[in-house]
């Protein structure tokens, strides 16, 4: 069956909030953040010396949490070519978490080995796995791994872009709006859309910033992204903002499921709104809306 984001459950992903799994207090404070996605790292935040003492962490931390329903909980395991990935997959099946956040992902081999090996293990079926995007071989191969969301029991959901990689191996300089980086990160956009897959603009690097971050939300919302990656919890009610749906739009959409409800409407693929052309794609995409808001409501009701 083919994969589209219309024929899969809305998630809100407006907020993928970090969180190092060597550090404790982070983890407990996530109780009191409206991120939409907590993922707890043993990558890059965990020094080599630490990874045990980190997975250690988190099979305590998912060991006493209870609220399951409020968000997604995603780990980020080391490379496929790390000698860690093992031991982070025995923690994965331990925690059994929403999602595992593979790193480094340049081919859809990547992907179909972790796959193969939380099968192997009895790994639940609902487990999904995500892939970061940030080398050049990635983002050449981008269309390649989406397409591995179509392969039985891939479970490829979401990519998420990770910029300060892919500068280090480009040697793009950092520069206001990203303009270097926008065809590349539209590239994947593309690749993840063209399978079904969700998209995840890269962090930003100075939380403090909280203009230069609110605008790059805006840009990452502009280009059809889902939501963000963010380094701190002062960033998550910004991209849940910027992300999220405008009273406006929601307003829009639901003046267009009305207008189609109409008997004038019956039967028709395209109908006059207020001097406006809207087709039957436009219902479609109201109703999408409508339904994500209302899971984002639901979210908050259960937070």
């Amino acid at each position: 069956m083919r994969i589209t984001r219309s024929s899969r459950p809305l998630k809100p992903r407006r907020s993928a909030l970090s969180i190092p799994a060597i550090n404790v207090r982070a983890l407990e404070k996530t109780a009191a953040l409206s991120a939409d996605v907590f993922i707890l790292d043993l990558e890059d935040s965990v020094a080599e010396e630490k990874k045990t003492e980190a997975r250690d962490n988190l099979k305590r931390f998912f060991g006493g949490l209870s609220a399951r329903g409020r968000g997604e909980w995603v780990i980020r395991v080391n490379g496929t070519d790390s000698p860690h990935l093992p031991a982070d997959l025995e923690t994965v099946l331990a925690c059994r978490p929403d999602a595992v956040l593979i790193p480094k992902v340049e081919s859809p081999r990547d992907v179909l080995d972790v796959a193969d090996r939380l099968a192997e293990a009895d790994g639940a079926e609902a487990m999904r796995l995500w892939a970061m995007i940030e080398t050049p071989r990635a983002v050449l191969n981008a269309a390649l791994i989406a397409e591995a969301a179509h392969t039985p029991d891939a479970r490829l959901e979401a990519f998420v872009i990770g910029l300060n990689d892919l500068r280090k191996e480009t040697g793009v300089l950092p520069a206001a709006g990203r303009q270097h980086l926008l065809p590349w990160m539209m590239q994947i956009l593309l690749a993840a859309r063209a399978y079904g897959l969700d998209a995840l603009d890269s962090v930003s690097n100075d939380f403090r910033d909280v203009e230069a971050f609110e605008a790059e939300c805006r840009q990452g919302r502009a280009m059809g992204f889902d939501g963000k990656m963010l380094i701190h919890p002062a960033q998550i009610d910004p991209a849940n903002r910027a992300f999220g749906p405008s009273e406006a739009a929601l307003l829009e959409a639901h003046r267009i499921v009305a207008a189609f409800a109409t008997p004038e409407a019956s039967g028709l693929g395209v109908i006059n709104l207020d001097g406006r052309m809207v087709e039957r794609l436009h219902l479609q995409e109201a109703e999408q809306l409508i339904a994500f808001a209302g899971r984002i409501a639901s979210g908050k009701d259960s937070a």
